[in-house]
């Protein structure tokens, strides 16, 4: 056998490995982003599971303050439309829609002591707050997926090997405009 024979068949085994590799590689980045992102579906559907206890309990106290527990339950079906579409962008504006009305939510909860006492409330209030930062959390590691899958994606040469097999760059959770203005305290708690 020649020498550049050996140097030709080395080459051609090395670009299949390289190949297969880096198939290999964005298969697995691509389920790691599907991985994050149900995580983040399971973590929605708890609390989407929680909220109407939550308006359920708050309705008992809160004669007065209807308008509150309506829009935390608009907000709900939003985040659920979103979800089952798999829209981000409606589902970014959604969660901003359900973050503001739960805060508002929690700060009317002063306005009734019985309702702070309430050992269910508490309780649905704890388990909610928990999963908030548990959903940041996730949002944050999805992210993370989606980068290195990006990155891996459009980088050269990974990206000839994603070309060729269709591979596409996933969809940022990108938080809405009005969620990066300062909080207005004022009208939080008027």
């Amino acid at each position: 056998m020649s020498i550049f024979t050996i140097v030709t068949v080395v080459a051609v085994v090395s670009l299949v490995i390289y190949i297969i590799l880096g198939y290999n590689r964005l298969v697995s980045l691509r389920h790691n982003v599907k991985t994050a992102w149900s995580n983040i579906d399971v973590l929605l559907k708890q609390r989407h599971d929680e909220l109407p206890k939550l308006v359920t309990t708050c309705r008992q106290f809160m004669k007065y303050d209807q308008d509150t527990l309506e829009k935390v339950t608009q907000a709900r079906s939003r985040v659920s439309s979103a979800m089952q579409h798999g829209n981000l962008v409606e589902l970014g504006v959604a969660e901003n829609m359900m973050g503001n009305s739960l805060e508002r939510l929690f700060a009317l909860t002063e306005n009734y002591p019985d309702l702070k006492t309430n050992e269910s409330f508490m309780r649905l209030q704890s388990r909610i707050s928990s999963l908030e930062n548990a959903i940041a959390d996730r949002r944050e590691f999805y992210n993370d997926s989606v980068n290195v899958n990006n990155i891996t994606v459009d980088a050269f040469p990974t990206n000839l090997i994603a070309g060729w097999f269709a591979f596409k760059g996933a969809p940022l959770l990108q938080v809405v405009e009005s969620e990066l203005a300062d909080v207005n305290l004022e009208a939080l708690f008027s």
